[in-house]
């Protein structure tokens, strides 16, 4: 009975001699991973500084510059502003184009809207019926037009080229008429022809087809829009 419990005891001293090298194996594979970690976020860090610069820190649209440093300070002496949050601004610019010629051919809204994409920057959206007209045979929710809504540094972009690039295109112009205000300080702009964007490619067009373009502002008067619009380069004729 002696031999047997010094046995056991020497049976039982022998398995815990290998436990220690289990946990350097565990403890090795460990800072292999954090070491692989490692490596993987300054990949990603440098990755990042590489990559290109935010919104934020592009350059600002040359017409959203001169609001800020020419238009605020004459509006202020202008209409004697107390605040400078008073003084009008662009809320946002609306394109829209209708297409009644899609009841009868819907390939139409295809071009329709590559070609508001191309001048505008942005993709829009297809415009519906709310409901049915039998004489003009159109069905409810059936794509008539498109239209894109631009705000931001977008919209200042589209209105520096429509005013310094697209409107001097126009045949025999001779500026925009200052009748197409709405009372709220809001105008909209009738463009018949789109080839006059530098944007569209004259010899891929199927056809000419007009367009609308709303430009919202925050002014609470027309002639306080009228004069935003004036300072901002509009063409109004005199």
């Amino acid at each position: 009975m002696a031999d047997e419990k010094k046995g056991a005891k020497k049976g039982d001293g022998e398995p815990p001699n290998k436990a220690p090298k289990a946990d350097k194996a565990g403890k090795a594979e460990k800072g292999g991973k954090k070491a692989k970690g490692a490596d993987r976020s300054a990949a990603a860090a440098a990755q990042s500084a590489a990559a290109p610069t935010s919104d934020a820190d592009a350059v600002a649209p040359r017409l959203l510059e001169k609001y800020k440093s020419e238009v605020i300070p004459a509006l202020t002496k202008q209409f004697n502003y107390k605040n400078p949050m008073q003084v009008p601004r662009l809320r946002k610019i609306v394109l829209n184009m209708g297409l009644g010629a899609a009841v009868a051919n819907p390939k139409i809204i295809d071009t329709a809207v590559e070609e508001l994409k191309s001048i505008s920057g942005q993709k829009p959206v297809v415009t519906r019926s709310k409901k049915a007209i039998a004489n003009f045979k159109l069905r409810e929710k059936m794509p008539i037009g498109a239209m894109v809504t631009l705000r931001g540094a977008r919209m200042y972009e589209f209105l520096d080229r429509l005013l310094s690039t697209a409107l001097p295109r126009v045949r025999d112009f001779k500026g925009v008429s200052d009748r197409c205000f709405d009372g709220r300080g809001n105008y909209s702009l009738g463009i018949t022809e789109q080839i006059i964007f530098p944007e569209i490619d004259i010899d891929k067009i199927d056809k000419v087809r007009g367009l609308t373009v709303t430009i919202c502002t925050t002014a609470r008067s027309d002639s306080e829009g009228k004069a935003l619009l004036r300072a901002l380069g509009m063409p109004f004729r005199s």
